[in-house]
């Protein structure tokens, strides 16, 4: 009996180690294409196996983490994984070839009761707290996280703040991101941690503004038990705390009170916290990025920030630009926030009129992106046969005066997203939404039209 027969595996048993319900595994290969996906996975992913092999996994689930594990080739075991409304606890595992080569990545299902998981791995206090603060916050923290490229625009002045975005992500420094808002600090604060070596730990968000002072202590540092009246019987971990091996998102820290200013300057120093009631300090360790909407400088000269915070802040400094720098960036934008609106209400508009989207182009956008997305969710409730007219947008829009005999020229960039859109649009309309086929004539692999429908806001029922 040769070597190769010893070794071999019946085929019937491969299979069904693959397809065991006990696990309920997802194959994909180097590209993030689906090679397999186990038949208990179907009712989860509301798709067949038939349907889904072949496809990009970012099809199946466009929150899927798995070609993060493809990209950093490191394994993450006991995640918390969300889709349509069930939670299951999983283990993406890169899977690699005899030279060490990332060939794959495996998503498991470990159907574990929540209670049993606590019962197993949380029995420190703080990691208890943690798994309560994640259910609790699993919306404002996980939910909407954004990788680099989801960030979307290619104008000269963000891709600037990506570039520098990825050179923070890239480092372990604390960083202060400061523009006006509704510029999408926090979502450049999501991005740069989630592309970080800490991107897998937690990113707990604190508004700065929001903290009453007096609760300001007992929030970010915790207290023991008895602490004060009406303290938990256990006492509570801080957000610092719960921050720890993560990275803690201090959320209008130019709103801080002075005396709060010094508290949290030693912390940060020191990494170290005291709860309160507490007789020891606890070590810790934990990144810092910081986002204000205010002029430091002007503070610090007014004696309302200080400087040794402000410089502890600002060891990576990023500046996220406003709309009105940035306009050849509206029209992507728009149809990226066109199709969110969709995701939620499915009759809403998918395209916008040429003369609707100069109003969007000639406004100024004092609220920026924040803005934005509110008018067109306002227009896409008015909207009738699929395209927002002017008549849609709210007034303030209509209002901007501007040459009425003059068509304001569109970029180089704006005029090849144009065509592009309309090259993808035929293609699809020739294949009669076939993505694979489509994908086949215009020369560019399944997953490139996948992202570039998504840009250009462009949608099919086909699910070939």
């Amino acid at each position: 009996m040769s070597d190769q027969e010893q070794i071999s595996i019946p085929r019937e048993l491969l299979e069904a180690l693959l397809d065991n319900p006990h696990e309920s595994q997802i194959l994909v290969d180097a590209q993030g294409i689906v090679r397999f996906i186990s038949s208990h996975n179907e009712p989860l992913y509301r798709t067949s196996q038939g349907e889904s092999i072949g496809r990009h996994i970012l099809e199946l689930n466009p929150d899927s983490e798995l070609p993060r594990v493809l990209r950093t080739g490191r394994a993450e075991i006991g995640s918390l994984f969300r889709l349509h409304g069930k939670e299951r606890f999983v283990a993406r595992i890169p899977l690699r070839d005899r030279e060490g080569n990332v060939v794959g990545a495996v998503g498991k299902l470990l159907f574990w009761h929540p209670e049993k998981v606590k019962q197993m791995v949380r029995q420190l206090e703080v990691m208890e707290s943690r798994l309560d603060y994640y259910q609790k916050e699993l919306h404002t923290v996980y939910s909407s996280r954004y990788s680099m490229q989801r960030i979307v625009g290619e104008s000269r002045p963000l891709r600037e703040a990506k570039r520098v975005a990825a050179q923070a992500a890239a480092s372990d420094l604390d960083v202060l991101i400061t523009g006006e808002t509704g510029t999408g600090k926090e979502v450049f604060a999501h991005a740069i941690h989630l592309q970080s070596a800490r991107g897998g730990r937690p990113l707990v968000r604190v508004n700065c503004a929001s903290i009453p002072q007096e609760l300001f202590e007992s929030e970010l540092f915790g207290y023991e038990a008895g602490a004060f009246t009406g303290a938990q019987k256990k006492g509570k971990p801080g957000k610092f705390e719960l921050a720890d091996k993560g990275a803690i998102f201090l959320d209008e820290v130019g709103d801080l009170p002075l005396a709060l200013q010094a508290k949290l300057l030693r912390v940060i120093q020191e990494r170290e916290v005291e709860r309160l009631g507490a007789t020891r300090t606890l070590k810790l360790d934990f990144r810092v990025i910081a986002a204000t909407n205010r002029d430091l400088a002007d503070m610090m000269e007014a004696g309302q920030f200080r400087r040794d915070l402000f410089y502890r802040l600002n060891i990576f400094p990023l500046a996220t630009p406003p709309l009105r720098e940035i306009r050849e960036d509206i029209p992507p934008l728009a149809y990226h926030l066109l199709a969110q609106v969709r995701q939620v209400h499915s009759e809403a508009p998918r395209r916008i009129a040429p003369e609707a989207m100069q109003c969007l182009l000639d406004y100024d956008w004092p609220g920026n992106v924040r803005e934005l997305k509110n008018a067109l969710e306002r227009a896409a409730t008015v909207a009738r046969e699929g395209l927002i007219q002017p008549e849609h947008l709210p007034q303030e829009l209509r209002q901007v005066d501007r040459p009425p005999a003059r068509v304001r020229p569109a970029s180089l960039r704006q005029e090849v997203a144009s065509a592009e859109r309309q090259a993808i649009e035929r293609a699809l309309r020739f294949t009669a939404g076939n993505r694979s086929l489509a994908a086949r004539l215009l020369g560019i692999h399944r997953s490139g039209l996948h992202q570039k429908m998504r840009a250009h806001g462009i949608e099919t029922r086909e699910g070939v």
